[in-house]
């Protein structure tokens, strides 16, 4: 049996689901040839570990993540990119909230438009998949890599 996160306060929904998004898309960019370590994401984030260790955790319980354990250990991806929607990233990161009875007449007249709105939401996140974005970021930072990065090996 899974133990959900809560879903996240209102405010703090959008917050976390593009640290979750931002997190698996990252993992899924760099998990070759060895698993992403949860320091080197938090470090290129401006995270604290402890915070990003969470929303990583909850993407392991709900399969979108395999957490590697041992010196080498990290995350990787637990399915294919193309198999991975960013509204499955949301449901496992707590971005959404489960379905209850309205506690007062006004919740009740309120909730059908407020279900409405998040199956619309959800719809749309779920059109878009891992895949999807990593070839966005690909585009994205080839543009930025025209110029010739200097190298100082020795």
């Amino acid at each position: 049996m899974r133990s959900d996160p809560p879903p996240a306060p209102a405010g703090q929904t959008a917050v976390r689901l593009r640290l979750a998004t931002a997190a698996v898309i990252d993992i899924a960019l760099h998990a070759r040839p060895q698993p992403v370590n949860a320091r080197v994401l938090a470090a290129r984030h401006g995270l604290p570990p402890r915070h990003l260790e969470t929303v990583l955790q909850a993407l392991v319980r709900h399969g979108l993540l395999k957490g590697v354990r041992g010196p080498r250990g990290g995350y990787e991806l637990a399915r294919e990119r193309r198999r991975i929607s960013v509204g499955d990233i949301a449901r496992a990161a707590g971005c959404v909230e489960e379905d209850e009875a309205p506690s007062a007449p006004m919740a009740a007249l309120i909730e059908p438009t407020i279900r409405a709105a998040q199956v619309a939401f959800l719809s749309a996140l779920d059109a878009v998949t891992v895949e999807d974005l990593c070839r966005q970021a690909e585009v994205l930072d080839a543009g930025r890599r025209e110029r010739p990065i200097p190298h100082f090996d020795i």
